[in-house]
């Protein structure tokens, strides 16, 4: 058994033959990305879900989830530790982060407000919005569509009206 264990370990791990994850990825390295606060209580909760059902009755005499309730428990402490550090300001978030949507609510409330104040609107007179021009260029494709299928019509014309000129020669 030990030598299948062994032959496993040789031909996923080390040559690299198993499923492709993010760990596979060249240059990945975890810290390179955080997550919103929202995200870190999302998670949390999930976790606090998860090790309440396998912490159970029906479930805690099965090795299997108390090593899984080991397991969640030290990943919610990291994730805890992760959540104090962007609540704290400690760890900065980026706009390449993984922003949950309040997050990226403020940020853009906040880049409006930085905005604003640049070009010198308020809260009165919002910056323009983009027009919706979908109907000028829904009527451009159909119009493009109508001129293709004249052209083609009058090509088919100009080919019948040769084929008839060639046939009428003697």
């Amino acid at each position: 058994a030990q030598e299948a264990w062994d032959c496993i370990w040789e031909e996923l791990i080390v040559k690299g033959k198993g499923v492709k994850t993010v760990y596979n990825r060249p240059g990945f390295v975890e810290n390179d990305y955080n997550f919103s606060a929202q995200m870190l209580e999302e998670m949390i909760r999930e976790q606090d879900r998860l090790i309440a059902k396998y912490s159970g009755a029906e479930w805690n005499a099965k090795p299997t989830a108390n090593r899984v309730v080991e397991l969640l428990v030290e990943h919610r402490v990291l994730i805890q530790i992760e959540l104090n550090e962007v609540n704290s300001g400690l760890r900065k978030l980026t706009d390449r982060d993984f922003l949950g949507p309040k997050e990226r609510r403020r940020r853009l409330k906040l880049k409006e407000k930085k905005d604003n104040s640049k070009t010198g609107a308020t809260a009165a007179t919002p910056q323009k919005k983009h027009k919706d021009s979908s109907k000028y260029f829904n009527k451009l494709e159909r119009e493009a569509n109508a001129q293709k299928k004249r052209k083609r019509r009058d090509l088919r014309r100009l080919a019948k009206k040769a084929k008839s000129e060639a046939d009428a020669m003697p």
